[in-house]
């Protein structure tokens, strides 16, 4: 049996070997092990469509956000600049024109 590395997605160990690449049954990622990856510390924060997002990225609101207290919400589409990732429920700190400081959520936004 040979020693095959453990998926870098899922850590499964059923991973195999096809051409130069290696594979995942389980998640169906594929990597090639010469291209070293960048070792992210930390938290990794995603968007609505699977971008990464980083500190003071711009991010787009897609979905109308009701704001408690507030009478109106944030509209779909809304940009927001120099955001802060935190760990927590509301990845990311803010500050939007209108409302303040806000904690949004990832799933709600996309890179800009």
């Amino acid at each position: 049996m040979s020693d095959f590395p453990p998926c870098p997605q899922c850590k499964s160990t059923y991973t195999y070997q096809m051409d130069e690449l290696f594979v995942c049954p389980d998640c169906a990622h594929e990597w090639n092990p010469a291209e070293e990856p960048a070792e992210e510390s930390g938290l990794v924060v995603k968007d609505a469509n699977g971008n990464i997002l980083q500190n003071g990225d711009s991010v787009i609101v897609v979905k109308n956000l009701p704001v408690k207290g507030m009478a109106q919400g944030i509209k779909a589409g809304t940009k927001v600049r120099n955001i802060r990732l935190v760990d927590g429920d509301h990845n990311i700190d803010c500050k939007i024109d209108g409302f303040g400081a806000m904690g949004l959520k990832s799933e709600f936004v996309k890179k800009a």
